[in-house]
Order: structure tokens, then C-alpha cells, then sequence
């Protein structure tokens, strides 16, 4: 793949993987890209999962056409970036490794060596000259690992992202970008959004006239730049991106999940333009964490279990406050045989959570919906439509 008459696209599909960092679910693979950069001197922009080395190698040599790579840059150390870095430096001694102060600690840590004597160690604002490619390095530093640079080109007016402007899926896969952008970047980068914020500001502050976005996940980008930069100005500075209510249930018997889609009806009637529920022991976690970001109010539905709360609840209530839930309305609804906690619970599980707003109304579902439980998820859905948060709502 051509990304310019220098740049080639030397990456590779991965459709083994079923899980991607062992928890998202990733029914199309994944993609670990590597770009090669073909001037007086040649540089290679970060390389792939070790279980692709070969495949990679292959897919560089019929580039290179018999020259010799004169660096590497290792913008980011994770494993499905870095694994291939040892048979690279061991394919090609004469060649320099080019990253962060950060990043060489890493290098020893996973392949034995730092290359004290080949290396060469950037920053914010240093350059590498390779001829008509002149490579200016971004620090990116905790999104989403300490050590991240990126990479902008002014020469071709290429930015070499990272891990940034990532999504889910191969690229011999055609899906539409948003959807498992958002999925993976709530899911992998989410906690992260001040130091995105932070980033995008030095990209805007230095004026970069960005043609094209060459990520390390997903495809390259190349048109309507200003959406993707818009949507990642959004997900970073937790706005709400689209109109609607994410009603997220946890139910054992299944009077809970009534209860849930009963609101959800209501809601439906009463004029919302969108309501997703969510089955967290069923349904993927990830999507509903992605909804539950995407939308500004969320409903959390709940059983009583051993005086707390169900455990698919706990783990969804806690994979919202690590990755940093802000700005949003949170309304509960409960169920308890003979002593219902679980709207208690949930609440003071959110209680680190920044700007949040609680519905004043709750739903209390005594073992199965009556008239009584209906009247009040009436009484909750009033409340809802009155305060639905509209796109880009922040709340403050």
C-alpha cells in the first residue's frame, strides 16, 4: 500500500487473536501497523506482534528491494507494537533505534537490551533528518503508556499517530470507522482523556497541516480528517456525542431485565431517538461502556445479591469509574425480594465519579413488576425525557 510516492504500508492482519489484550472481543482482528519511509535513509515506523515478525520481514524486504533500513522508530512499546523489535536490531545491526528516554527501559525489560550503542533518544521537539523527510517528534506521554511519541512528517504532511486514531478489525475487513474506533478508544485510552486533550492542543498549537493520519490500529486516514480529530476532541473531553439513554441490567431471573426493557418502551413512546439496553452478562461489556460514553444519561438496572449489588454490575460500574465517567445523568433501578440494596449500592459505587447528576426518581421492583413498579418507571421516564442531554452537553 502507497500512502505517498515514500511511504509505504508494510503491516499485517491478525485473525487468529479472539481477544484483543485478552478482554475485548474482536470478531473481525485486528490490524498491527508499520509504515516504511523510503529517502536517503531509510526509516521504519514502529514494527508488529511477534507472532507476525515473519510475515512483517517479508512484507518490508519487498519494499526495501535490496536497501537497508537506517532506523527504526518505536513510537510505542506495547507488545502487539514492539514484539518484532529484537529480530529486526538482530536482522539489521547497523541499524539505529530511534525513541523516547522512556522507552529503552521497556526494551530491556521485554528483549534484553536497551542497544546502549544504536540507539538514538528523542523528545519533545527534536527532529530526525533522513533527506526530504524531516520527522518531528510529539510527546504523547500516557496515551495510553508513558513513553509514547508520535511522529508528524512535514515533508508528505503525515502524522504518525500511535496508538491514537486506533480501532478494532482488520484492514481486509470493510466496517465503518466510528462504532469500534469509539469502542476501542473508551475501552483502551478512555481513562486518558486529559492527556489526549493535552496532545491534541500541541498538535493545534503547532499548526501541523495534517494531510494524512497513519495509526498503529485500523485504517489509514485520509478524508474528513476534521471528523476524526472532532470525535476524539469530543470522546477526550467526555462530552455527549449523541442524543439518547443507555439502560445497562444486570438481572438474575429475568424480572429485573422486564423492569429494563419495560423503561425502555416508555422512553421509546415518550419520544427518545435512542435506547440501548444492555444485558452485561450476555451482551459485550466493552459496547456497553462505549454506549454508556456516547450518550448523556444512563439507566444502571440492578438486582439485590448478598446485601450488594450483581457482579456483572460491580465490574460495569467499576470499568466506568477507572476509565473516567463524567458528565452525565444516572438513574437506578432496583430489585430485592425482601430487602433491596442495590440502588444504595450503586450510587456510592459512583461517588468518585466527576459531574454526575442523579435522577431524583428511582425504581424499586419488589421480585416482579406490579402496577406500582410501572407507575414509578412511568414517573422515571417523565424525569428522563425532561432532562436528556443533548450532543456536546457537558453538564457544567
Amino acid at each position: 500500500m502507497y500512502i505517498t510516492d515514500d511511504i509505504r504500508y508494510i503491516g499485517v492482519n491478525d485473525h487468529d487473536v479472539d481477544l484483543f489484550e485478552g478482554q475485548y472481543d474482536v470478531p473481525n482482528g485486528m490490524a498491527y501497523n508499520s509504515y516504511l519511509i523510503l529517502d536517503e535513509k531509510v526509516t521504519v515506523m514502529d514494527t508488529v506482534d511477534a507472532r507476525f515478525t515473519d510475515e512483517w520481514l517479508g512484507n518490508m524486504d519487498r519494499e526495501l528491494a535490496g536497501r537497508t533500513p537506517d532506523y527504526l522508530v518505536v513510537q510505542h512499546m506495547e507488545p502487539d507494537h514492539s514484539g518484532s523489535v529484537a529480530a529486526f536490531m538482530d536482522k539489521y545491526p547497523s541499524c539505529q533505534v530511534v525513541a523516547s528516554k522512556k522507552a529503552f527501559p521497556f526494551m530491556k525489560q521485554f528483549h534484553g537490551s536497551e542497544y546502549e550503542d544504536r540507539r538514538v533518544v528523542v523528545k519533545e521537539g527534536d527532529t530526525l533528518e533522513t533527506g526530504r523527510h524531516t520527522l518531528n517528534f510529539v510527546e504523547a506521554v500516557f496515551v495510553h503508556w508513558p513513553e509514547v511519541i508520535m511522529t508528524y512528517d512535514s515533508a508528505d504532511k503525515v502524522l504518525f499517530s500511535a496508538d491514537g486514531f486506533g480501532k478494532f478489525g482488520a484492514l481486509d475487513v470493510d466496517e465503518a470507522w466510528d462504532c469500534e474506533a469509539r469502542r476501542y478508544y473508551f475501552g483502551i485510552v478512555g481513562k486518558y482523556g486529559a492527556q489526549v486533550q493535552k496532545v491534541l492542543g500541541k498538535v493545534a498549537a503547532l499548526g501541523l497541516e495534517i494531510n494524512t493520519i497513519c495509526p498503529l490500529h485500523g485504517p489509514v486516514l485520509t478524508e474528513d480528517l476534521g471528523h476524526y480529530l472532532g470525535k476524539y476532541d469530543i470522546w477526550s473531553s467526555y462530552k455527549v456525542e449523541s442524543t439518547g439513554v443507555v439502560i445497562a441490567c444486570a438481572s438474575i431471573y429475568g424480572h429485573t431485565m422486564e423492569g429494563a426493557k419495560e423503561l425502555a418502551k416508555v422512553l421509546e413512546e415518550k419520544g427518545c431517538p435512542k435506547v440501548s439496553v444492555f444485558d452485561l452478562a450476555r451482551d459485550d461489556m466493552a459496547e456497553a461502556v462505549e454506549d454508556a460514553f456516547r450518550y448523556g444519561n444512563l439507566v444502571l438496572a440492578c438486582n439485590t445479591y448478598n446485601a450488594e449489588i450483581n457482579p456483572f454490575m460491580r465490574q460495569y460500574i467499576g470499568t466506568l469509574v477507572e476509565h473516567g465517567y463524567q458528565n452525565r445523568t444516572v438513574s437506578l433501578m432496583e430489585n430485592g425480594t425482601w430487602a433491596p440494596t442495590a440502588a444504595k449500592v450503586m450510587a456510592a459505587s459512583l461517588e468518585g465519579c466527576k459531574n454526575l447528576t442523579m435522577t431524583e426518581n428511582k425504581v424499586t421492583i419488589r421480585s416482579a413488576l406490579n402496577d406500582e413498579s410501572r407507575a414509578a418507571i412511568n414517573v422515571l421516564a417523565d424525569e428522563i425525557m425532561a432532562n436528556i442531554h443533548p450532543a456536546d452537553w457537558t453538564g457544567r
